[in-house]
């Protein structure tokens, strides 16, 4: 009976690939899939009780839904568009090297604005028609934006850094200190490895204009910067870094220590309000409605994965990984970096299987010889990573429509640094 139950849990993982591949709803094929194994085990209520226990933790839905609603109130009040306006301007006429440098502040930008559709559809709309202005060919000015949303990973309001600091019990601070050796590694390989491919596909064409086909010039332009809505992304990021810094020592600032990153969102929210003088109807009614779609399509994601791995619980397949990966150790790594990696390729996003990994593996880390920390980041950022591979990515359809040109173009461009980089994480930093 349990080879039954472990090719079911087989088929099971494979169905949600297929479904996943076919678009169907990432929470619609985890949830269905995950239940579907629970009943075959007898065990239904294994599914219903993982997914209202992943309804309610505290950690994840804190950190999210508030870094979710100070994102709609970035958005709402254009303070998101000066930040790229102002980062954004001195960039111009510096020819080839428009690449690293239009990468770097994508990558810092995106640390404020962390979904990678968002920072691609907020930088990518400025920096893609300079790039390309410049002399660089769309493809390459397309992936620049893309792979330098990789920077996002850092944000303390990132999904994988809550649901991290809830399996380990460390706080966000400190899991975004160790995923940065990560991101900084990868952001360093990618970078070169973009130049490497423009010189290869001969994508900087100096004293060439390419036009962008499809820009749509509207009214959310902005014309003049403003220095002090500029600001307002980064207030929950500074208050953050000086609450885990010895700045906090001060006695004016020792409040710091008590702010959590939803505390820190929910101030930078209110500032914003004074700063930018807005209704604050409007403020607090988008701040809330981020709260409820942050809940919807993120938690939502974290609830559904968690009724997938109940499935595959029920199977027993998890213990007899969790037992196989004690005595091979060494294949903890290709299994932590790899598989979320391709799966990320495959689906276009590293959400699912990074989540179903850290739930069902991570939460085991200690026992498999591996620092629950050090492993949950490595198989976040190996995710993030292996999404840049896939043509039906969210972010890299945005940036390719920006740019006019085919999403397979731009991934012929990031695959080189993205497979690099996961090969470093795995055998180097993991």
């Amino acid at each position: 009976m349990q080879t039954f139950y472990l090719l079911a849990a087989i088929f099971g993982i494979v169905a949600v690939v297929y479904l996943l591949i076919k678009k169907v709803e990432t929470k619609t094929a985890l949830i269905s899939v995950g239940f579907i194994l629970c009943l075959i085990s007898l065990k239904p209520i294994e599914a219903l009780s993982a997914f209202t226990h992943a309804m309610v933790q505290p950690a994840l839905i804190k950190a999210i839904c508030a870094s979710m609603g100070f994102a709609f109130v970035m958005k709402v009040t254009k303070c998101d568009k000066h930040l790229v306006k102002i980062l954004t301007t001195p960039l111009k006429n510096v020819g080839f090297f428009l690449i690293p440098l239009a990468f770097m502040v994508t990558f810092f930008i995106a640390i404020a604005i962390p979904s990678a559709a968002g920072c691609s559809a907020a930088v990518g709309a400025t920096l893609i028609p300079l790039l390309m202005a410049s002399g660089i060919k769309p493809a390459m000015a397309a992936a620049t934006v893309l792979c330098g949303t990789i920077g996002g990973i850092l944000s303390p309001g990132v999904s994988h850094t809550a649901l991290i600091s809830g399996i380990s019990g460390k706080n966000i601070q400190e899991i975004v200190l160790t995923q940065t050796p990560n991101a900084l590694t990868a952001g360093v390989i990618v970078m070169i490895s973009l130049m490497i491919m423009a010189v290869i596909f001969k994508d900087y064409q100096k004293g060439q204009v390419f036009e962008v086909a499809n820009q749509n010039k509207t009214e959310d332009n902005i014309e003049k910067v403003n220095v002090f809505y500029a600001l307002m992304p980064l207030v929950p990021l500074i208050v953050l870094i000086i609450g885990a810094s010895p700045l906090n020592d001060y006695e004016f600032l020792t409040w710091t220590k008590q702010v959590g990153v939803a505390e820190a969102m929910l101030l930078g929210a209110i500032i914003a309000l004074v700063v930018t003088m807005s209704k604050p109807d409007n403020i607090f009614k988008e701040f809330f409605n981020g709260m409820g779609k942050s809940y919807a399509e993120i938690i939502g994601i974290i609830i559904a994965a968690s009724v997938f791995v109940a499935g595959l619980k029920a199977c027993g397949v998890i213990d007899i990984i969790i037992e196989w990966l004690k005595n091979e150790q060494h294949y903890v790594r290709f299994g932590g970096t790899f598989i979320p990696f391709l799966m990320a390729m495959i689906t276009g996003s590293g959400d699912a299987a990074a989540m179903a990994f850290n739930k069902a593996v991570t939460i085991h880390a200690q026992d498999l010889g591996f620092d629950q920390v050090k492993l949950g980041t490595a198989v976040a950022m190996s995710a993030v990573l292996g999404r840049y591979l896939s043509p039906i990515l969210g972010a890299c359809i945005i940036v390719s429509a920006i740019a006019g040109v085919s999403p397979l173009e731009i991934v012929k461009r990031t695959a080189l640094g993205c497979v690099v980089s996961v090969v470093v994480i795995a055998f180097v930093l993991l």
